[in-house]
């Protein structure tokens, strides 16, 4: 019973870590992965398996700090970035947003309809300024999926989305970019 604990949790717990879904699900990968972890020590030290025993000593301690680093820290640094965007919006001045959500933003058209997901953007290094953003669409985890290039000013940030003017059509005549070859302007 022990090593189907050991095996249930270990995959659960990578399978979650590895989808990046943000800190609290990344964390609580680590959870379990301390569960698998813990188990499979256990396994090592009743079967008389030192390697498997020390092995999973370390990744049990590696697996705390993934737990601190995912449900401690970087959860806080998500929730400052939440708290600056949601105020600035009652400030004076522009509404701010977290950059971070260039990386996982889903991509929407004002009539609500799903585009796809924002995987990263390109920025002037003086200005500062976003020139485009990369928006993946179709494919399961990567694969099959099409990279379009989508300019800046096509598009606003609203909470934890992107919001785009242009139609489902504009969008599949958008120039496609090779994974490893993005436009240099």
């Amino acid at each position: 019973m022990l090593s189907w604990l050991a095996t249930v949790a270990t995959i659960i717990a990578a399978s979650m870590t590895a989808s990046n879904l943000g800190a609290r699900i990344t964390g609580t990968g680590f959870i379990i992965f301390t569960v698998g972890s813990i188990a499979w020590l256990s396994l090592g030290a009743i079967t008389g398996q030192p390697a498997l025993v020390w092995t999973n000593a370390v990744l049990t301690v590696l697996n705390l700090f993934g737990i601190w680093r995912w449900l401690g820290r970087q959860a806080k640094v998500e929730q400052g970035s939440r708290a600056a965007a949601r105020a600035s919006q009652g400030a004076a001045g522009e509404t701010l947003f977290p950059v971070s959500l260039l990386t996982h933003a889903a991509l929407r058209s004002e009539s609500g309809e799903d585009f796809g997901t924002c995987v990263d953007a390109m920025a002037g290094c003086d200005s500062g300024r976003l020139a485009y953003v990369v928006v993946s669409e179709g494919g399961i985890a990567g694969a099959g999926e099409t990279l379009r290039r989508l300019p800046w000013q096509s598009l606003r940030a609203e909470q934890d989305r992107l919001v785009t003017r242009i139609s489902r059509r504009q969008f599949c005549n958008l120039e496609q970019v090779p994974r490893d070859r993005w436009p240099a302007q």
